[in-house]
């Protein structure tokens, strides 16, 4: 079930690698979107807003898990594409161990400070009891994240992104049952939606690696691989930290942006909320490509191909561009509508802040495409530096666009604060690509 990437033409590989993951992360946005809707709709705007408020402090969280398990799997697919065997079961294995670690204590930090963190993000009273209830539980399933975290990312760095395709569909299909269950049938509010999120990625998690188990026997680990060095631990978390800290950090601008725009009301965050859930849908296909650039350099640099790279990064901004361009216009032109969705009758101030945000962030579509091939491109090469330092740009721009222009122009500031930073994130991860692919193939060119 694994699948060399250091062969073949590039365009196809990455696309085909690319197309079960733009499908797996839509799928994965209807984990939040089914909350959202039935939330929405059937409890009122308030709880509506009591989840959506929650997004950034979750993403903080939860990115830092999504990095970690990603850093990790880099290594695994570089030792893959260098065909060392025995070096992708110990980093496996070290994996294993590590992220177990890394559940136990995000789980206890994040369930204990999560009240403390929504009173200091000025989250509304009228929205905070219940925003304190879905994010608890959403973190007391850590675990669960991680699960499925690192067993997909695993299975990715050997090449296979439809398998954990399959289990997500799956369990996203028992995410939207429970929540109509839980929700409108057993009417647990805020709480079900929360339940059902977790329990759908621990299942997914779970059958992640049973399958790994019964189908991937180079990932079969024995008590031997779990002897773990000091060397081993370092090389890991050499790599996995900096793309863990780098998802925290622009979550931190994350989190400036959630308290100006708590200021703002409930109507705006349910505005924001809405919005956001078709955002990050019509992004997924940009991030996925980024995604697929990250397993595909890291394949071919421990192959030590670099002109591959080269040429794959090319064919891979050609395809995320040009769908970039096409997804900005259909947000523009049709974002209220999707947006109508997520509320019910009669919330037009919603929909219009809604219409605002979609139409700004549409344009600059191109700009995130490009930044995500540049930055996860770099972290398949191992060099987690300078995204780290794109992370704080993203952090700079986004908290300029919090602090200043929400406070000069309101909701239309906020909007403004994503796309300031991704154009302050992606001018220095390009010239960083360019510059390491030029050292790596003058290296090259001298070996």
């Amino acid at each position: 079930m694994t699948k060399s990437m250091t062969q073949g033409n590039p365009a196809k590989l990455i696309l085909m690698f690319a197309l079960p993951l733009i499908v797996g992360n839509i799928f994965q946005q209807f984990y939040s979107m089914a909350d959202t809707v039935i939330v929405g709709r059937t409890i009122g705007v308030n709880a509506l807003a009591a989840v959506g408020c929650t997004g950034s402090l979750t993403f903080f969280i939860i990115g830092f898990v999504m990095g970690f398990t990603s850093g990790l799997s880099i290594i695994t697919s570089q030792r893959f594409g260098a065909q060392d065997e025995e070096g992708i079961k110990k980093s496996f294995a070290v994996s294993i161990v590590l992220s177990a670690v890394v559940s136990v204590v995000l789980t206890v930090i994040a369930v204990f400070l999560a009240r403390p963190l929504l009173e200091l993000l000025q989250t509304p009273a009228e929205i905070i009891e219940d925003a304190t209830i879905y994010i608890r539980i959403i973190f007391m399933g850590i675990a669960a994240t991680v699960l499925f975290n690192l067993a997909s990312n695993m299975m990715r760095a050997l090449g296979d992104s439809r398998t954990p395709l399959y289990f997500l569909v799956f369990a996203c299909c028992v995410n939207i049952i429970l929540d109509i269950v839980l929700i409108v049938v057993f009417d647990m509010g805020v709480a079900g939606a929360g339940v059902a999120t977790i329990f759908s990625q621990l299942l997914s998690g779970v059958a992640c690696f049973i399958f790994i188990m019964k189908k991937m026997p180079v990932l079969w680990v024995q008590k031997r691989h779990f002897h773990i060095t000091a060397k081993e631990v370092k090389k890991h978390l050499n790599t996995a930290l900096p793309m863990a800290f780098q998802m925290s950090i622009i979550a931190i601008g994350a989190l400036i942006l959630q308290f100006a725009l708590n200021g703002l009301g409930a109507i705006s965050v349910a505005a924001y909320t809405a919005a956001q859930k078709i955002d990050a849908i019509a992004t997924m296909p940009m991030n996925s490509f980024g995604a697929a650039m990250a397993t595909y350099g890291a394949q071919n640099y421990g192959a030590g191909k670099i002109d591959r790279i080269k040429k794959g990064v090319f064919q891979c901004i050609i395809m995320s561009v040009g769908f970039s361009i096409v997804m900005g216009f259909v947000n523009i032109f049709a974002g209220s509508n999707l947006a109508a969705l997520f509320v019910g009758k009669g919330e037009t101030e919603v929909l219009s802040l809604a219409r605002t945000y979609l139409t700004i962030n549409g344009v600059f579509y191109s700009v995130l495409a490009l930044l995500f091939i540049y930055r996860f491109t770099l972290q398949g090469l191992g060099k987690g530096f300078m995204p780290t330092v794109a992370g704080v740009m993203e952090l700079v721009m986004r908290a300029f666009g919090a602090l200043i222009l929400v406070s000069a122009i309101g909701f239309a500031g906020a909007c403004w604060a994503n796309t300031l930073a991704w154009i302050g994130a992606c001018i220095p991860l390009a010239v960083a690509y360019y510059v390491t692919i030029r050292k790596l193939s003058s290296k090259d060119l001298q070996a």
